[in-house]
Formats: C-alpha cells, structure tokens, sequence
C-alpha cells in the first residue's frame, strides 16, 4: 500500500489555512489537567477572534475547578479534510462588561439557557494563545503560525 501523500503548504499560507480549519470545525476539542489527569471535551465557542477564543461554562461544571487550579489549556480544531490546528493557550475569566455583553447578545442559547447576563452560573473563558499550530492531513509534521498573527 502506498503511503498517502499530503497536499504541499506554502508557508506564506499556514495562518489562512488554520482559520479555515477553525471556521469549519464548530465543536473543537478543550484539553484540561485534572490533578495527573488529562480531560477531553467538546466545548461551543462563543466568539473567536484570529486565534484568541472564548467559550462559555457553568461555574458549577468541573472544568471550571480544573482551569483554576491550572489554566494552561489546549484546544483541538479538525476539519472536514482532516487539517487540525492546536491552540495552546491561557484560560482566564473574562470581566469585561461590554464584552460580555457582545457575547451575550449574539448567543441566543446562552439567553434561553441562562435567561440573564447575571447569572451566577455563567462564566466566559477567554483562550489566549501561546502557541498555534497546523497540520494538514497525513503531513505528520506541524506548521507555526507566528502568534503575532494569531492574536487576532
């Protein structure tokens, strides 16, 4: 059997080519520690700007006690072709009001689910990256996308 061949990159490409796999992937993978143990979950963003992505959680859901005790986070994105971006990044509450706010009003289900931009339940994580790499399908080998572009 052959071994599969991937489809060349061109450097000048990478940044455009992971926000591609990020647009197409609505449901990537969060990566947290708890304690020695590594934990895996689907997570929704709520809004994404470049590489820098917020999410929304429950204060009473256990990620949020596992991004406390240690806020160094991973998030996985894969699309349709198999292409992945691996952002690794801080997790860390957002405070700002009008940001909030933004997020808020353009999440209906975070208005069905919470009802009120006051709910003591709701928190909003922001993932900025220290790393961002991507992969296309069977290369084997990551590409860097400079951070200076992905922060957005």
């Amino acid at each position: 059997m052959a071994k599969p061949q991937a489809e060349p990159v061109d450097p000048k490409q990478v940044a455009q080519l992971a926000q591609s796999v990020i647009e197409a992937d609505r449901f990537p993978y969060l990566a947290t520690i708890d304690g020695d143990q590594p934990r895996l979950r689907p997570v929704s963003p709520v809004k994404t700007e470049g590489f820098t992505v917020y999410f929304a959680n429950l204060r009473s859901y256990h990620k949020t006690l596992e991004i406390e005790a240690n806020p160094k986070v991973e998030l996985c994105y894969l699309d349709d072709h198999h292409d992945q971006v691996r952002i690794t990044g801080r997790a860390d509450i957002v405070t700002d009001r009008a940001l909030l706010r933004e997020i808020w009003n353009t999440n209906p289900l975070l208005r069905q689910y919470l009802g009120d931009i006051n709910n003591p339940e709701l928190v909003v994580y922001r993932i900025t990256p220290t790393r961002v790499r991507f992969m296309r399908e069977w290369a084997l080998d990551y590409f860097e996308v400079p951070i200076s572009r992905a922060s957005g």
